[in-house]
C-alpha cells in the first residue's frame, strides 16, 4: 500500500495519481460477436458475462450501508468485509453501464470520446472479474484489490466531460432529449459507483499503521464526515466563488450566514461542497449582472427538530418510496438494523438539514424557469457555430466537477443545477427553486443524513 500512500491519497472523492493510464487500445476485438459490433477494445470479457452481471439486481446503497463496517481503523475482518461488499456491488453496476452505452446508436458509440469511455468500462469490469469470482480472504488480497480500485477510480475521473465532447460531435445522430436522458442516468449511476469504490479505499487508508487517523479521533468514516458542519462548507465555498466572481466582474457580493450555524450531521462533504459552490455561482452571477452587487446573498441553515433517538427510528425516518429516484430501500434499512458486530449505533439523527440561499438578482424569467434542470443540451442545433460548441463543452466541464479546466468559471443558471440536484437527491434530499421574477430567487437545498454516530 506504500504506492498509494506515496501518491498522497486521502479519503475524499477527489483522487489524484502520478500514474496515468489510458485504456484506449485499438487491438482487434474478438471475432465472434453475434448481435453487436464493439468498438476496438483490449478487454477480455464475453458478452454473455456482461449480460449475466447486468441482469443481477443493483441493490440501492444508503449512507448507513457505507458506515456499517465501523469506524477506522478497521479490524482485519471488517476490512475484508468492506472489500467483499464493494466487490459484490461494482461489477453488476459496471455491466449495466456497458449495456446502456450499447443501447446508443452505434455511430455514436464509435465516436473516439464515447468509445474511450466504453473501453474504460470494459477494462474496469474485466479487471475486477478475477476478484469477483472468489471471496477476498487475506489482507494481501485486500491490499491488491484496493490498489486496483484506486487505478480504476482514476481511470474514470473525466468521464462526464469526455462524454460531453463525444455527444457534441455526434449531435447530428442523437437528439438533445436522448443525450439529456442518458447523461442523467449515467451521472446518477456514476455517483453511486464512485462512492462505493472511494469509501473502501478511504477505509483501507485510514486503517493502515501510521495513518493520520491514529494521531487523534477523526470524524470521518471513509469519505463520510460524521460531524459535518454545513456552515464551514458554505464559508469555504464563499471564499472560492467570491474570488472568481471578483476576477470576472471586478466586484464580489457580500454573504450573510444565519440560522443554525452550529448544526452538524453525517454526510459526504465533497457532495455538499459541489452543490453549494454551484448554487453560489448562480446567486453571485445573477446579483452582479443585475447591478445589485451591494445587496447581500443570504444563506440560512435549518435542522429538522425532534429527531428520533433510536437506531431503528433514525433509519426508518430516512425511508423514501421505491417509486422515487432516491437511493433508499427497506431492505437496506432492515439489514443495517439487524447487523451486529462492527455496525455503528446511531444515538441520534438529524432527519434533514435545509439550506436556503436567497439572492436579489432579479429572479428567473418565466420562459427559462422550466428548463433550468436541463443539461443545456437544448442549445444543440446544426447551425451552431464552433465557438458556441466550445461554450457548451466548457459548461459541461464545469458541471462535471472532474477537472475539465474550467472549475473557476462562473457557471450560468442551468449548468450546475442538474448535477447539484443529482447529488442532493442521491441520498434522499433535493433542490427546490422559487423565483420572484424582477426581484430575486430562493433556492432550498435539503439533505438527508444518518445522524450523529458514536
Amino acid at each position: 500500500m506504500a504506492d498509494l500512500l506515496s501518491r498522497g491519497w486521502r479519503p475524499v472523492l477527489r483522487f489524484r495519481s502520478e500514474r496515468v493510464r489510458w485504456y484506449t487500445s485499438v487491438a482487434s476485438f474478438p471475432p465472434a460477436v453475434p448481435t453487436w459490433s464493439h468498438p476496438p477494445s483490449s478487454a477480455q470479457i464475453s458478452d454473455e458475462e456482461i449480460n449475466r452481471l447486468a441482469a443481477r439486481p443493483r441493490r440501492p446503497v444508503t449512507l448507513a450501508d457505507l458506515v456499517k463496517h465501523g469506524r477506522p481503523p478497521l479490524s482485519p475482518n471488517a476490512l475484508l468485509s468492506s472489500a467483499n461488499y464493494t466487490l459484490a456491488l461494482l461489477p453488476p453496476r459496471l455491466a449495466h453501464r456497458i449495456q446502456c452505452l450499447r443501447n446508443l446508436p452505434f455511430i455514436v458509440v464509435s465516436n473516439p470520446h464515447i468509445s474511450q469511455i466504453y473501453n474504460n468500462y470494459l477494462h474496469s469490469i474485466s479487471t475486477l472479474l478475477p476478484y469477483h469470482k472468489r471471496h477476498i480472504t487475506t489482507l494481501q488480497e485486500e491490499e491488491q484489490f484496493t490498489e486496483t480500485m484506486a487505478d480504476l477510480v482514476h481511470t474514470h475521473n473525466n468521464t462526464i466531460p469526455i462524454l460531453a465532447r463525444g455527444f457534441l460531435e455526434c449531435r447530428k445522430y442523437i437528439t438533445p432529449s436522448e443525450v439529456t436522458k442518458f447523461l442523467e442516468q449515467h451521472l446518477r449511476a456514476r455517483i453511486g459507483t464512485r462512492l462505493i469504490a472511494e469509501q473502501h479505499i478511504a477505509l483501507h487508508m485510514a486503517s493502515q499503521p501510521g495513518s493520520y487517523e491514529e494521531k487523534g479521533v477523526s470524524p470521518y468514516i471513509g469519505v463520510i464526515d460524521t460531524a459535518l458542519r454545513p456552515a464551514e462548507i458554505i464559508r469555504n465555498c464563499d471564499a472560492f466563488v467570491s474570488e472568481i466572481c471578483e476576477l470576472k466582474y471586478g466586484v464580489r457580493p457580500s454573504l450573510i450566514l444565519n440560522g443554525e450555524v452550529d448544526a452538524e450531521f453525517a454526510h459526504v462533504p465533497v457532495h455538499l461542497e459541489y452543490i453549494v459552490t454551484e448554487l453560489l455561482k448562480n446567486a453571485y452571477r445573477a446579483t452582479v449582472e443585475s447591478g445589485n452587487e451591494r445587496k447581500p446573498v443570504e444563506i440560512t441553515i435549518a435542522a429538522a427538530p425532534n429527531a428520533p433517538h433510536t437506531k431503528l427510528e433514525a433509519l426508518k425516518s430516512l425511508l423514501v418510496s421505491q417509486d422515487t429516484s432516491h437511493d433508499f430501500s427497506q431492505e437496506g434499512l432492515t439489514e443495517y438494523c439487524n447487523t451486529e458486530g462492527d455496525a455503528i449505533p446511531l444515538n441520534s439523527a438529524a432527519q434533514s438539514i435545509t439550506i436556503r440561499i436567497r439572492d436579489q438578482g432579479g429572479g428567473i424569467a418565466p420562459d427559462i424557469l422550466p428548463n433550468i434542470w436541463a443539461f443545456n443540451f437544448t442549445t444543440f442545433s446544426n447551425n451552431r457555430t464552433s465557438n458556441a460548441d466550445n461554450d457548451n463543452i466548457d459548461a459541461l466541464n464545469a458541471i462535471s466537477g472532474s477537472g475539465g479546466g474550467n472549475s473557476s468559471s462562473i457557471a450560468g443558471l442551468g449548468y450546475g443545477l442538474p448535477l447539484g440536484r443529482a447529488y442532493a437527491e442521491y441520498f434522499g434530499g433535493g433542490i427546490a427553486v422559487e423565483s420572484l421574477y424582477g426581484f430575486g430567487t430562493d433556492v432550498y437545498l435539503s439533505l438527508q443524513g444518518v445522524g450523529k454516530i458514536s
